[in-house]
């Protein structure tokens, strides 16, 4: 039986041009590149100009995923989908924007929050319009400017993050509906969790119906690190059982950036060797939904990530929420 699947057909990204160092914030904050290097695993990040918004860094990584998918957004993409947790303003959607830098004037565009978890929240999203028939062609980003939610006085926080971009073309195929490691290309499934009771454990302290203010981020280190590693361990695994497969069938691990003792606590978990894994946490910290597929265009880029390859990406993010998605390449 023919099946109608999403194809990622071309990636992209987008980093700010300034580089601030462990050691640059040691001059302001109380902190050490040695302190957050065995934390976290983080050595350097991206800070987005003061002039640049969450829109410009999503063009960017928008116009480079269609030049390499080759299509045309004027004519050729349906949608857009934007996953930010940082948007330009309160409305519109910053996807709205980034429509109309694009010079995309039809279909539609919007935004989805789901913080770290955004990538992929909004990739179950494109997958299900295109699955369904009511599109054939969009994007989709993670675009985040985390620099401006961030206390610059709390070390626990204000060096994990930084900003950036990235984005892939999603186009209908057509294949055989199988499972299994000879499932066609294109995403085999997405899966997606939330669990409220946690909502204070990472959050922001401000917000319209609240405090008018953007407010800063907040966490529990620990506690989200526990959640963590459980949690995605779990997402990954029941990705893998929908099909029939098991971690050695996996060909790379794209995880989340947000720390690299959480990727490598969930690799070891699921058995998946560290050479399996793309790790670009140490250059870019944690760009929430951003992170995903910055480290998946960096992989593609590179030639490490090929035709026939199973890739399963998994997040998690304040919430908290959590998914997977398992993409034969």
């Amino acid at each position: 039986m023919s099946l109608r699947r999403s194809r990622i057909i071309g990636c992209g990204s987008y980093l700010p041009e300034r580089v601030v160092t462990n050691a640059e914030l040691g001059a302001s904050v109380d902190t050490t590149d040695d302190w957050v290097v065995q934390r976290t695993g983080i050595r350097e990040r991206r800070i987005a100009a003061k002039d640049q918004r969450c829109a410009d860094l999503a063009r960017e990584a928008a116009r480079a995923a269609l030049a390499s998918a080759g299509v045309d957004p004027a004519t050729g993409l349906d949608f857009i989908v934007l996953a930010t947790t940082t948007p330009d303003n309160t409305f519109p959607a910053t996807a709205a924007r980034v429509q109309a830098a694009l010079g995309m004037t039809r279909g539609m565009a919007f935004d989805v929050q789901s913080v770290c978890s955004g990538f992929i929240f909004a990739l179950s999203v494109a997958d299900n319009f295109i699955r369904t028939g009511q599109c054939r062609t969009g994007v989709v980003i993670g675009a985040e400017v985390y620099s401006r939610i961030l206390d610059w006085e709390d070390r626990g926080t204000c060096v994990l993050f930084g900003d950036g971009a990235g984005a892939v073309v999603l186009s209908a195929v057509e294949g055989e509906n199988g499972s299994g490691t000879g499932a066609g290309a294109g995403i085999l499934s997405t899966h997606l969790h939330s669990d409220g009771r946690h909502y204070d454990l990472l959050y922001v302290d401000g917000g319209v119906s609240t405090t008018g203010t953007a407010g800063h981020v907040r966490m529990n280190g620990r506690e989200v690190f526990k959640h963590a590693v459980t949690n995605l361990s779990g997402v990954a695994e029941e990705a893998l059982a929908a099909h029939g497969l098991t971690p050695a069938d996996i060909s790379w691990l794209v995880p989340h950036q947000a720390n690299k003792r959480i990727i490598d606590g969930v690799a070891r978990k699921l058995g998946v060797p560290a050479e399996r894994v793309v790790v670009t946490v140490d250059r870019h910290a944690n760009t929430s939904a951003a992170s995903i597929p910055l480290a998946l265009d960096e992989a593609v880029g590179d030639g490490r990530i090929k035709a026939g390859d199973l890739v399963l990406m998994e997040a998690i993010g304040g919430g908290f929420s959590w998914g997977a998605a398992l993409v034969r390449w």
